[in-house]
């Protein structure tokens, strides 16, 4: 992932030099492991320890020639060893040192990813709470609904986002497995005993049944967990850039001083970072496709899927790391006008009132059909003709047979429509 989309913590887990220290952290693990068992000298082991060393300029020249990434490290670490070397890699595959290795790397984004997490979903939270009960206009297809609150309309990203981060710890808990099972995965050199106890030590589960890898599903399912995420605050996002359009006004990205919105036009205030989570959501679906298609491989193995992971694994994570740490910053920093939604609440004149209207009549003894009916002929008056829809109520003999002024004020107010805002948050947060 290129730098402007990546913070530092999470681009260092996914360095040359960071992949290889797992890699040999596996090696010298598995090393330790067949010394206790006595299938390779303890003697031997101390001085794999003592003097296992790598340097990455020296891995990629030998690299170069024998174009095999793990021969080439493997070599590297060699010359800092010595004739001791013969017992490193001991009865493994190169699969096994990269599976078991790359299951660290994600443990340790996956870590960060979820504190990320926890920051977005707290942003929310608070923004929720604060504009709990701060009325508002709810839209489908656009146009105006019913009312609503801000509050509530941040509570529901928030309950995304919690689902969010359940999947992601479900999907790590699946790909956060390694193996050291051997060419086909059969532990023809290596007891299968000996694969349990590595992945314990390395604090990471194990493949049961492999062949040459760690089965790709795990990862599919992991990158589309990462996706989902991308995808959810592609939702918030653009539900902000709709409510910041000049037009509607209710909120506006967090403006700094000294900032200029466009290089021709002095007055501009855009949301631009809200549409740079939706562009990178976009390459977080991309990222799902491909680690969809790494599940079909051939037989026991292949290696179309090495070259995508080699991108997908790192840039799926520096990716969505970026996108929760920008969006939690832009839901903290969010500029909210409350007399603005009141406004726009107001803008359709009653309106949005009209199923609560509608309740009331068949309340009465009216069919559905017939209360339909004449509720909208005033409603599509006031669409077409202006006014408020409420006197035109009040002014209709129909309905005033029916219903008192005072049960009609009723129905036209806020409070009436709202009364169950507090019943969501108590079930939902218990607060």
């Amino acid at each position: 992932m290129i730098e402007r989309y990546s913070r530092p913590e999470m681009s260092a887990v996914w360095t040359e030099d960071s992949k290889y220290r797992r890699w040999l952290q596996v090696e010298l693990t598995v090393s330790d492991v067949l010394a206790e068992r006595g299938i390779v000298p303890a003697e031997a082991v101390e001085v794999i320890r003592e003097r296992a060393d790598f340097d990455v300029p020296g891995i990629q020249e030998i690299e170069r020639e024998v174009k095999h990434d793990v021969i080439a490290f493997l070599t590297n670490v060699a010359s800092y060893i010595g004739p001791n070397s013969r017992y490193v890699h001991y009865g493994m595959t190169s699969s096994d040192v990269l599976d078991t290795s790359s299951a660290l790397q994600l443990k340790e984004s996956g870590a960060l990813l979820l504190e990320a997490m926890d920051l977005a979903i707290e942003a929310l939270k608070e923004q929720a709470l604060t504009y709990k009960n701060v009325p508002m206009i709810g839209r489908t297809h656009g146009i105006h609904g019913e009312p609503t609150t801000f509050g509530a309309k941040m509570l529901v990203f928030h309950q995304e986002l919690v689902r969010g981060k359940l999947r992601l710890e479900r999907a790590l808990e699946e790909v956060v497995v390694g193996k050291i099972a051997g060419a086909v995965g059969t532990f023809a050199h290596l007891d299968p005993s000996i694969e349990e106890e590595v992945c314990r030590r390395l604090g990471i589960g194990f493949e049961p049944a492999s062949t040459q890898i760690v089965q790709r599903d795990r990862h599919s399912a992991f990158v589309n967990a990462l996706a989902i995420i991308a995808s959810s605050l592609d939702k918030f996002a653009i539900e902000f850039r709709h409510l910041a359009r000049t037009e509607v006004r209710e909120v506006e990205e967090e403006f700094s001083k000294g900032q200029k919105g466009s290089s021709a036009m002095p007055h501009k205030r855009n949301p631009w970072r809200f549409e740079n989570i939706s562009g990178l959501s976009r390459v977080m679906r991309g990222y799902a496709v491909a680690a969809l298609e790494n599940d079909a491989l051939w037989h026991e193995r292949d290696m179309s899927n090495s070259s995508v992971e080699r991108v997908v694994l790192p840039d799926a994570t520096i990716c969505l790391h970026f996108m929760l740490h920008r969006f939690a910053g832009l839901v903290n920093g969010l500029v909210v006008y409350p007399e603005r939604m009141l406004n726009n609440l107001e803008y359709s004149n009653g309106l949005p009132f009209s199923a609560t209207l509608l309740l009331e009549m068949t309340q009465k003894g009216i069919s559905r059909e017939v209360a339909y009916r004449l509720v909208q002929k005033h409603a599509m008056d006031t669409w077409d003709k202006g006014g408020s829809f409420k006197d035109r109520i009040l002014g209709d003999s129909e309905f005033m047979d029916l219903m008192t002024k005072e049960e009609i004020e009723r129905i036209f107010s806020l409070e009436e429509n709202l009364r169950n805002i507090d019943a969501i948050f108590k079930r939902t947060l218990g607060e």
